[in-house]
């Protein structure tokens, strides 16, 4: 009987498997829509680049709801919302722009969403939403077309500066307020809290743990400081007789959609107070703006992607990303959405394309399971994330020329009125006129773009409507 001899083997290369040849398609595909070849990256970089992304600015699932349910906004349905409005941004950035860029809720406009619109002016949430919404549009219109060269350059510096750096000061008082590290004072009317109260002392011990963290490049150094202060805040007893942190009704459990803000905007409130709005519509509009054009300048050059000429590549792009964001976010509940600078770490993690911008989005889908802790992290363990925030929008007064006072003046007094009276539109005001006061009696009135004079008559207009209702 013969033996059966086994198939002679082709001397040629194996054929691949059909599962082999379509993995190759596919990752074929993702090089050519993102061209991670020619950028010099590769998927497994980029899924780090965005972890490390995510892990630098996942705060803001903590600190965005704390800071927006103090307008009456139910917290739990916040976490969502910003978690879904980041996950819409980070998606349609990695995909029309393919840049490096996450997208999220924006720190400062929901302190001033909270504290100045809804808290000072009474304006309900409803109608802060909807102007929120409204400088989305205009935001959309300006990213298309060619007024968004002219505003860049007819913003004198030094009201971009004061603003900035009055909303980060700002930040940084009713983070300490909220902690109750500064209290009122009937003599000196604000005052450090008691170095008793153990929750102070918790306060204390985060403002001096997170600079550190920070300083010493910590991957995720604020979310690190935030989820350890809770901690420890479930075995410190608080002026209620509580503990200052509740101890969670859960650790997962099934996403929630924000039932209780989505779709709750109140259009028809915004153009009933419109002439109230509207140094505010300017101050989000300029907000959103600068605050994308800096994000973009800084993350394109670290990632080496501008053209020899210096443009950035997919800018409009980009530009039109945050402007409907900023439309969508305020649909689910949350207020101006938009690039964040933390991208730089996912950058120096080598992340070169939009598939960055994708794992991040990623991120932020798995953190909707994790919603009932998000809802119990007390004000004592994001005051010093909120604080390191604050610090950063002040570094634009670096490039203060303080011996010049026709440049330094609108800048200081726009930051200390801020704070002092704890309202931006006061502080943005009298910035704006002094800045228009100087210009003229310096001769320099032919140099003050028509936009300037148009925001001095829009804030003696609002003097005059708030004195007569307040």
């Amino acid at each position: 009987m013969n033996e059966m001899t086994p198939p002679q083997l082709a001397s040629g290369p194996t054929a691949p498997s059909p599962a082999t040849a379509s993995g190759r398609a596919a990752a074929s595909l993702i090089d050519g829509f993102f061209r991670l070849t020619e950028r010099g990256t590769s998927v497994g970089r980029e899924v780090i680049a965005g972890a490390t992304t995510f892990a630098a600015m996942a705060y803001i699932i903590a600190v965005n709801p704390a800071i927006m349910s103090g307008a009456g906004m139910d917290r739990a349905d916040l976490v969502s919302a910003t978690a879904l409005a980041a996950i819409f941004g980070c998606v349609m950035m990695g995909l029309t722009a393919n840049l490096p860029l996450a997208v999220a809720p924006a720190m400062g406009s929901n302190v001033i969403f909270t504290y100045v619109i809804v808290k000072q002016m009474g304006m309900p949430w409803q109608g802060a939403l909807a102007m929120v919404a409204f400088t989305g549009v205009l935001f959309l219109i300006l990213s298309l077309s060619r007024l968004r060269e002219r505003i860049a350059k007819d913003v004198p510096e030094a009201l971009k500066i004061g603003i900035q750096a009055a909303v980060g000061t700002l930040i940084v008082f009713i983070a300490l307020r909220g902690a109750g590290f500064v209290v009122q004072s009937p003599t000196t009317y604000i005052a450090m809290g008691s170095l008793r109260s153990p929750s102070v002392l918790l306060t204390l011990a985060g403002l001096l743990l997170t600079p550190v963290l920070v300083a010493r490049r910590v991957p995720g150094a604020l979310i690190l400081s935030i989820a350890a202060l809770t901690l420890i805040g479930l075995f410190v007893p608080a002026a209620n007789g509580k503990m200052v942190t509740s101890v969670p009704s859960a650790i997962l459990s099934w996403p929630r959609w924000p039932t209780s803000t989505f779709m709750a905007l109140d259009v028809g409130y915004l153009f009933t107070h419109f002439v109230v709005a509207l140094p505010l519509l300017f101050y989000f509009l300029c907000a959103e703006f600068f605050s994308t054009l800096g994000t973009l300048i800084g993350v394109t050059g670290a990632a080496n992607l501008r053209r020899p000429d210096g443009s950035i590549p997919n800018a409009t792009a980009a530009f039109a990303t945050d402007a409907t964001a900023t439309i969508v976010g305020p649909l689910l509940g949350t207020s101006v959405v938009t690039a964040y600078i933390e991208s730089i770490t996912g950058v120096q993690a080598g992340g070169r394309t939009g598939l960055t911008s994708l794992t991040v989005a990623a991120f932020f889908c798995l953190a909707l399971f994790f919603w009932p802790v998000f809802v119990i992290i007390p004000p004592q363990a994001t005051a010093p994330a909120l604080v390191l925030v604050g610090i950063l929008m002040m570094q634009g007064l670096a490039r203060t020329d303080m011996m010049d006072l026709s440049n330094a003046t609108p800048i200081v007094l726009t930051l200390l009125v801020t704070v002092l009276t704890n309202n931006l539109i006061n502080g943005m005001a009298l910035g704006t006129l002094c800045y228009l006061a100087l210009e003229v009696t310096m001769g320099r009135r032919a140099q003050i773009p028509a936009m300037v004079w148009g925001l001095g008559v829009v804030f003696i207009l609002y003097g005059i409507v708030t004195a007569q209702i307040m």
